[in-house]
């Protein structure tokens, strides 16, 4: 798959107070999962708020090529009939995951609960992420896997006629590859139990709970143990997508540096195992806070209230990455402005991201102005305690949140910054352009 043209994008401080009240794209975790569930539930799963990405694009394609009927019938509005669990045809071709780590994954454990042969690649970022991490205790199940070195994809799978129940403990903290165990137990028979060190993101539980599975959560001394009864009968249910905390950051971030601001991002997920930032985000000192909050499709959700802030630096504990791995960098521009030294430790798993993410920050850090160093897992970012110098190009890697946090420090720079490649932003975000310029009142963000 060929890489696109590059698409650069500039962004330039507004000259005035970013303002208005906006809804970010549906959670991109649950949309894959909405998508999934819902071609092997039994029945029609209705699903509102589906987030219309590329990533999540791909995932309604592979569900499609697996035997469910999958069908767009309005924006973010989307209908799946399902085949059941254990009902899944093998697909005619290769199944293409474009960039998600988390379709190819997740669909990883799909595949090795069902008796067929597949083949599975990705872009050009996707083929270089490992995904030995999931094939390894998948392969427990009695499916077998041929991967390139380094586990990586181009890979082909051919999953278990009779597939066993896993027993795994999670060695770093992945809900990507609790979710694909879990998957991979709903084919087969028994109890599969799946124990996490750490506390990642549930929407897996929540969802199988949501479609009818019985699934325990309990937290022991040896981590939080996840027990999953095998080849339960899902029945079609409604999913509404909430919007992605993870996509609510940038224009959040964006309205707590730039002087005067004040911006409401709707209807946004709050689980608390994906709250990470907000919580880091009111220990630096941001007038952050939620209003009308409520439950949506066994989610929570509220509106989220950001006020321009003169930030703080803060230690962010290792034990928080789990419910913020995806906002690190943007929480980096954050501290780029802060006041003192910030330190964000036990990031680890930032190196095996959509690029090496936590050298990609480092180096959109230090390209602008702003010393930072790297030590160890942790990142370690010195504060201006005022505005960001800029004037930097930032080398996305084709890595979407990279490059959207790029784009916010251009907002709050005294120099404008470019992202080199702003073209894998429809990935998660679709819009996000269009969306920040309205804030602004006018054309902040544009090509060079």
């Amino acid at each position: 798959m060929s890489h696109p043209d590059p698409r650069p994008l500039k962004a330039r401080a507004p000259g005035a107070p970013l303002a208005g009240r906006l809804a970010v794209p549906g959670d991109k975790s649950i949309s894959h999962r909405a998508l999934m569930f819902g071609a092997l539930a039994v029945g029609t799963t209705e699903i509102t708020g589906l987030l219309e990405g590329e990533d999540v694009l791909r995932t309604a394609a592979a569900m499609r090529a697996l035997g469910a009927e999958v069908e767009n019938t309005g924006p973010g509005a989307w209908r799946v009939s399902g085949r059941g669990v254990g009902g899944l045809v093998e697909p005619a071709d290769v199944l293409d995951m474009g960039n998600s780590g988390t379709a190819a994954r997740l669909l990883l454990g799909l595949l090795a609960g069902h008796p067929v042969f597949a083949v599975m690649t990705g872009d050009a970022s996707l083929r270089k992420r490992p995904m030995k991490r999931v094939t390894d205790p998948l392969s427990a199940t009695g499916a077998t896997f041929w991967t390139r070195e380094g586990g990586r994809l181009p890979l082909a799978v051919r999953g278990a006629v009779d597939p066993l129940p896993l027993d795994y403990v999670v060695p770093v903290p992945s809900a990507q590859v609790k979710s694909a165990c879990l998957l991979a137990g709903l084919c087969a028979p028994g109890t599969t139990r799946v124990v996490e060190k750490e506390a990642t993101r549930d929407h897996t539980e929540n969802m199988l709970r949501h479609f009818g599975a019985t699934v325990s959560v309990e937290d022991t001394p040896d981590g939080r143990v996840i027990l999953l009864e095998g080849q339960p009968e899902l029945i079609a249910a409604p999913v509404l997508v909430p919007g992605d905390p993870s996509s609510a950051a940038f224009p959040i971030v964006a309205a707590l540096l730039v002087p005067g601001s004040r911006v409401v991002v709707e209807n946004v997920g709050l689980n608390l195992l994906r709250t990470g930032l907000f919580t880091t985000l009111r220990e630096m000192g941001a007038a952050l806070r939620i209003e009308n909050e409520r439950i949506a499709g066994g989610e929570p959700v509220g509106d989220v209230v950001a006020e321009y802030t003169e930030l703080t630096s803060v230690t962010v504990p290792p034990g928080r990455a789990p419910s913020m791995i995806d906002e690190y960098p943007v929480l980096a521009v954050a501290a780029a402005a802060a006041r003192g030294t910030t330190r964000m430790k036990g990031l680890a798993e930032l190196r095996v991201k959509e690029s090496d993410r936590l050298a990609a920050t480092a180096a959109l850090l230090a390209v602008n102005g702003i010393t930072a160093e790297i030590e160890g897992d942790d990142l370690i970012v010195q504060g201006t305690g005022g505005a960001i110098p800029g004037g930097g190009t930032v080398e996305t890697h084709m890595d979407h949140r990279i490059a959207m946090s790029a784009l916010v420090m251009g907002l709050a720079a005294r120099t404008p910054v470019t992202a080199d490649d702003a073209a894998f932003i429809d990935t998660s975000f679709p819009g996000f352009a269009m969306l920040m310029n309205g804030l602004a009142g006018t054309e902040a963000l544009a090509a060079p």
